[in-house]
């Protein structure tokens, strides 16, 4: 069993590198944690979207 993290700053962004991993690799998915964490610097909001994809290699 592996894992595979991935961290950025927009869910888009995090979707299109989630699906290029995905479509380059012949494993099996056992399952994808999601987080998003939101942080306040001043009046500005900065966001954090980040996956865990666990897999199995054969």
């Amino acid at each position: 069993m592996k894992v595979k993290v991935f961290d950025e700053s927009h869910e888009k962004d995090l979707e299109k590198v989630i699906n290029a991993f995905l479509s380059t690799t012949n494993s099996d998915i056992i399952d994808i944690k999601y987080q998003v964490s939101i942080g306040v610097c001043g009046e500005e909001q900065l966001y954090c979207f980040s996956a865990m994809v666990i897999y199995s290699e054969e």
